[in-house]
Formats: C-alpha cells, sequence, structure tokens
C-alpha cells in the first residue's frame, strides 16, 4: 500500500512539474498533424530528457452495426484520462468510425 501511495504521489508530482513548467517540455505536433488517423508520432524522441504527459487510448471502433471491431488509437496531450477518452472517441467519429464499441486500453505516455 505505501509503495502505491509513493507511487502515485511520484507521478503526480512528475505531471504537476511538468504542467507548471511547460518550457521544459519538447514542442510536440497536434494529434490531427500525425499519420494516419493513429497518434504516434514516425520518428518519436526516445531520450530520456524528453518528458511527455498524456494518454494513448485504443478504442474498439466500426463503421456498421455488424461489422468486426478495429482498433482506433489516439494520442492526447490531456492528463485527464476521461479527458483523453473523450477526445478519442470525438477523433474516431471525425475519422468515419460512427460506432464506439468500448475503450481497449488507456495508457500514460
Amino acid at each position: 500500500m505505501t509503495t502505491e501511495l509513493s507511487d502515485f504521489e511520484q507521478n503526480m508530482r512528475r505531471e504537476i512539474d511538468a504542467f507548471m513548467k511547460p518550457e521544459k517540455r519538447p514542442a510536440r505536433k497536434p494529434p490531427e498533424a500525425l499519420s494516419g488517423g493513429t497518434a504516434r508520432p514516425a520518428g518519436g524522441d526516445t531520450s530520456s530528457d524528453a518528458f511527455r504527459t498524456g494518454h494513448v487510448v485504443k478504442l474498439a471502433v466500426r463503421t456498421r452495426q455488424l461489422e468486426a471491431d478495429t482498433v482506433f488509437e489516439h494520442v492526447s496531450p490531456s492528463i485527464s484520462r476521461l479527458e483523453a477518452q473523450l477526445e478519442a472517441e470525438k477523433a474516431a467519429r471525425q475519422a468515419g468510425y460512427p460506432i464506439i464499441g468500448h475503450v481497449i486500453e488507456t495508457r500514460r505516455l
């Protein structure tokens, strides 16, 4: 229990610091500018000093009622999990998937 609490405190401290000091964050492309409806950058920066906030949301989506589910992935810069999910659903509808089945996975960046 104490390790979960300390992990939570460390994560919150990192998110607050990243929010309070935006000049230290690297510039990011908006989700619409990324390729293929997914919000993954083609050549992402993997260095340890590039701290990113946000969530990656995977949704099960369909274009028709009796169609098999398709995975739609969206990267949101929001630190709120619920807001990231709502942004992903909106992006999926704009991409032409009117039926949102369920959330497959939500993970932090």
